[in-house]
């Protein structure tokens, strides 16, 4: 199928800024589709799942939209950036009680494996912001002509744990899931769209996928 002629379905979150997203792909010659609407998700050929913000008003406002089911049962490929990647594992940590104390686990979509917990870095700075290399084997066709070593352009405290599901992975204290793959479903922990030329790339080969 020609890339730009795909029907591109970013998902209308609520808590997204979405027009970055959006304008990343029409740099790449593709007019994609802001909705939360059940017909265009499931007649979509390529699904971008944005976010910022946190877990639980992400999740909040996914179950407030009906979308849980819709996501987790989407069948063509499904890109996570950010939050929206955070939001495909099993569970947060980013939760908090009403008086401020750390409340329980939150419930996320659970199509990846893992939990996404806060970041332990030592002595180094939370939020991790700005640019950062991401280390893999070099066999995904996602990251076809990004070599390992690349850099992307980070902004978040809390992380997924590495496993078995793990494309590529970032050193930051600790090592964390950059991107991470799951049958058709794909999370990148960075910006793509403020990623230059390697985001470009990345969100190129996620169309030709």
């Amino acid at each position: 199928m020609d890339v730009s002629k795909q029907k591109l379905v970013i998902i209308d979150t609520g808590c997204a800024n979405l027009a970055s997203v959006r304008m990343a792909f029409e740099r790449l010659d593709v007019q994609p589709l802001v909705s939360s609407q059940a017909a265009d998700i499931e007649q979509a050929d390529k699904l971008i799942l944005p976010g910022v913000g946190t877990a639980v008003a992400a999740m909040k406002n996914l179950n407030e939209r009906g979308l849980v089911p819709l996501i987790r049962a989407a069948k063509q490929p499904l890109l996570g950036f950010c939050l929206g990647m955070q939001m495909l594992a099993e569970a947060s940590e980013e939760s908090m009680s009403a008086d401020g104390s750390e409340g329980d686990l939150i419930d996320c979509l659970g199509i990846v494996p893992g939990k996404i917990r806060l970041m332990e870095v030592g002595n180094l700075r939370l939020p991790h912001m700005g640019w950062n290399q991401i280390e893999h084997d070099e066999t995904h066709p996602l990251l076809k002509g990004i070599p390992s070593g690349s850099y992307f352009y980070f902004v978040h405290s809390y992380a997924l744990e590495v496993t078995e599901a793990t494309l590529a992975t970032c050193d930051y204290g600790q090592p964390f899931t950059a991107i991470v793959a799951r049958d058709n479903f794909f999370g990148a922990q960075f910006h793509p769209e403020r990623s230059g030329a390697a985001g470009a790339r990345l969100l190129q080969n996620f169309l030709e996928l």
